[in-house]
């Protein structure tokens, strides 16, 4: 319960905005006014051009993007970008992956600029998920509120990341992250995702059947508050409860009642038959506990460190982007995004500077996955062929600096 609240009469009318400082943060013009680099396709794959991977650094990527058409056009980012760690990850076959190096305001401020570019790249009608853990997770919350609008923060997303722990530390397992759902404006995509129904599952939310066989649950038909309008009037000779009002008005309440959705029980409480459509499933809320990474042996992976769940990514990218948008993921990885946007028909541009995200991306793209234990002694990919990568179907892109490095892993 709720202590020592001001009444109304003691709150100042007006919103109290919340920003975070520190040392080191940039304005907004700066950012966008940076200078960036010349970008070219290195290596053009057979069905490329709409689809895109830029070897480079992000936000000198983007820049160039913002320079180049693309302001304004991207329907979906998400992005799994390092998490404040100051560790070192390595990918299955123990070569240098990344370096999380980066804490504190320097790690806030890396990306926050980056966001900003983001924001810029976003379609008005687009999204964002940035995907992070418990360290800095509440400390970006209020830097995509700033950029975004607290307004338009859609969901905070807790997710299970992994198996239950055998945690050795004073503390609870840690076994979840947090994925932050930001739209650009309140207009945005969004397509409802479901997850298939459980027979036990449906019988415990939907426990009632009516006399055509369907399964329903009962709902109160009034909610808290009181309202002076027509949902506070009498319907069917009854007010609503104390300190309560109708959810509908009466009209609407007799319209229901007509179309057999309102049951009345014995002692003559209305209340409402919300059916079960076992076509649809249950709608996916904000908790996930179905979307872990890698588990056992016998699941498949580029081997790249840190790699997220595909299904997790799918879902994403179907709910908020349509077929033929494009779709972005400027910490590419392993391209677990990019595969998800390929495989759902969204066009995709994906960004990194780590030659063992670029093996593994034409690994994804070119190999296929390989199961979790094949990793031992297995065959290292290095170099790929030009006849092989035709099965890409995307161009890389890269600047004068980084040139020899791809030439040197596609030649």
């Amino acid at each position: 319960m709720a202590t020592g609240v001001p009444s109304k009469n003691e709150i100042k009318r007006g919103k109290i905005s919340v920003s975070l400082t520190y040392e080191g943060k940039k304005d907004v013009s700066a950012i966008l006014l940076q200078s960036f680099s010349q970008y070219k396709v290195e290596v053009p794959i057979n069905g490329g051009g709409e689809n895109k991977f830029f070897f480079g650094d992000n936000l000198d990527v983007m820049l160039y993007l913002l320079s180049n058409g693309y302001k304004n056009k991207i329907r979906l980012v998400y992005i799994d970008p390092p998490f404040a760690t100051t560790s070192v990850f390595v990918n299955r076959n123990q070569e240098h992956a990344y370096s999380d190096s980066l804490c504190g305001g320097e790690f806030v401020e890396f990306l926050r600029e980056r966001l900003i570019l983001i924001k810029e790249l976003l379609a008005n009608d687009g999204s964002i998920y940035l995907h992070l853990d418990g360290k800095m997770a509440f400390t970006m919350k209020l830097i995509m509120d700033e950029i975004f609008g607290e307004n338009n923060c859609r969901a905070f997303i807790t997710r299970k990341k992994c198996s239950t722990k055998n945690y050795t530390k004073n503390t609870y397992g840690n076994i979840s992250d947090y994925i932050m759902f930001y739209s650009k404006t309140d207009k945005y995509v969004w397509n409802r995702p479901f997850a298939p129904w459980e027979y036990d599952k449906m019988v415990e939310q939907y426990p009632c059947i009516d006399e055509h066989g369907r399964r329903y649950k009962k709902v109160p038909v009034h909610a808290p508050g009181v309202r002076n309008g027509e949902t506070g009037k009498e319907w069917r000779g009854k007010l609503p409860p104390k300190g309560k009002h109708w959810q509908y008005t009466p009209d609407k309440l007799d319209e229901l009642d007509a179309a057999g959705e309102i049951y009345w029980s014995p002692t003559g409480n209305p209340r409402r038959m919300v059916f079960c459509d076992p076509s649809k499933g249950i709608p996916i809320q904000d908790i996930w506990m179905d979307y872990r990474d890698s588990i056992n042996q016998s699941q498949k992976t580029t081997g790249y460190p840190t790699e997220k769940n595909f299904d997790m990514l799918r879902m994403i990218v179907e709910a908020s982007s349509n077929d033929g948008d494009i779709v972005m993921d400027c910490f590419a990885g392993s391209g677990t995004t990019l595969g998800a946007a390929f495989e759902t028909g969204r066009k995709w541009i994906g960004v990194d500077n780590s030659p063992e995200s670029l093996k593994a991306i034409l690994k994804r793209f070119v190999h296929g996955l390989e199961a979790y234990g094949d990793y031992v002694n297995t065959q290292n990919y290095t170099q790929y062929s030009l006849d092989l990568m035709e099965k890409c179907g995307f161009d890389i892109c890269t600047d004068e600096d980084m040139s020899a490095t791809v030439k040197n892993i596609c030649k």
